[in-house]
């Protein structure tokens, strides 16, 4: 468990900080704890907050096929902006491109994490 918190921490932060990096629109002010905060900040909302809100908008996700989940991870990036003072993204354009890049990229890391967990699984048995 406790693992899994430092490897999500971690993936949070590389994939910030890469966001951060690809859009003009999204800062940390030069800091690296801003980084850290943020992907601490970012994991306990999407691992408390995130499952809440998903379950509420059900209904309408099933209205939508969806996409209003892609809204409510839009709002847990900008309840982290709100949270973390060095951590600011200006414009709506630059929320919706920094939750796909979020998305994709913790997408492509969750893959190799699983993919390393079966090898090591099987290696046990």
């Amino acid at each position: 468990m406790f693992r899994w918190l430092l490897v999500s921490w971690a993936a949070n932060a590389v994939v910030l900080a890469l966001t951060g990096w690809l859009l003009s629109g999204v800062t940390f002010h030069g800091s690296a704890w801003a980084v850290i905060f943020a992907a601490a900040v970012f994991g306990v909302l999407n691992t408390i907050l995130k499952p809440i809100l998903k379950l509420v908008t059900l209904p309408f996700a099933i209205l939508t096929l969806g996409l209003v989940w892609f809204f409510v991870s839009m709002f847990t990036l900008w309840l982290t902006v709100i949270l973390v003072p060095d951590f600011a993204i200006n414009g709506f354009w630059n929320y919706v491109w920094a939750t796909i890049i979020i998305w994709v990229v913790n997408v492509v890391i969750d893959a190799v994490l699983r993919r390393g967990d079966e090898t090591s699984a099987l290696a046990t048995v």
